[in-house]
């Protein structure tokens, strides 16, 4: 797989530009709320350069970040990417933003989330996250879910692919020629399903999904 990790900082710079940050300040001079980004760098465009990559760099940055020690009650993660704990209104730590990892992972290989984006309610994601992932739903959180399904059968029947079969379908189903095999696609739904877990502490930790030699072949 290609990637940029020969390139050295100094040149990375000198083709992006030189990053334009701006300081964040309340109106009333008071100290920012932890949680809340000192400073907001401005987006980058890298033109025409060439990057020896397959897909575009995307960077990504949800806007809900919080402190390990100050976790919040809820989060606002766009719904297709949302952890099902938040869903649930279970407790939140960092291992959201690895159900978060697995979906952009998927989306950045074949270009689209794993879940369903326009008309999406947290009934029907539910019923999809149950189709894709790993591992039941957890008994906690049983009851809510049927009393959020109750009488919405798109929600209530499982019958879509499961996430391998969803992801080979949509990678190979592209109008694009594929750079991946089927191997490869194997291997990256291996990856992904590491981490869309219902319970939160089976979830793969980032440095283990960064340490899969998939990543380094």
């Amino acid at each position: 797989m290609p990637y940029i990790d020969d390139l050295i900082e100094e040149r990375f710079i000198e083709m992006l530009g030189k990053p334009e940050v701006g300081y964040v300040q309340k109106r009333d001079r008071k100290r920012l709320e932890a949680g809340v980004p000192e400073y907001v760098v401005k987006p980058a465009s890298y033109g025409n350069h060439s990057w020896n990559l397959a897909q575009d760099v995307k960077i990504i940055d949800f806007g809900e970040s919080f402190l390990y020690t100050a976790p919040p009650k809820t989060l606002h993660t766009p719904l297709s990417l949302r952890a099902p704990e938040v869903i649930f209104q279970d407790n939140i730590d960092y291992r959201v933003d690895l159900w978060s990892m697995g979906c952009m992972l998927f989306e950045l290989f074949v270009g689209q989330p794993p879940f369903d984006t326009f008309l999406i309610t947290p009934a029907i994601l539910v019923g999809q996250m149950r189709e894709m992932a790993t591992d039941e739903l957890p008994e906690r959180w049983q009851h809510e879910w049927n009393t959020m399904n109750t009488g919405d059968v798109m929600a209530t029947e499982s019958t879509g692919p499961n996430l391998q079969e969803w992801l080979e379908e949509v990678y190979f189903g592209s109008p694009l020629s594929p750079d991946l095999t089927r191997e490869d696609i194997v291997r990256l739904g291996r990856i992904v399903g590491r981490l869309l877990h219902f319970e939160p502490s089976a979830r793969a930790s980032a440095k283990q999904v960064l340490d899969d030699p998939w990543f380094n072949e």
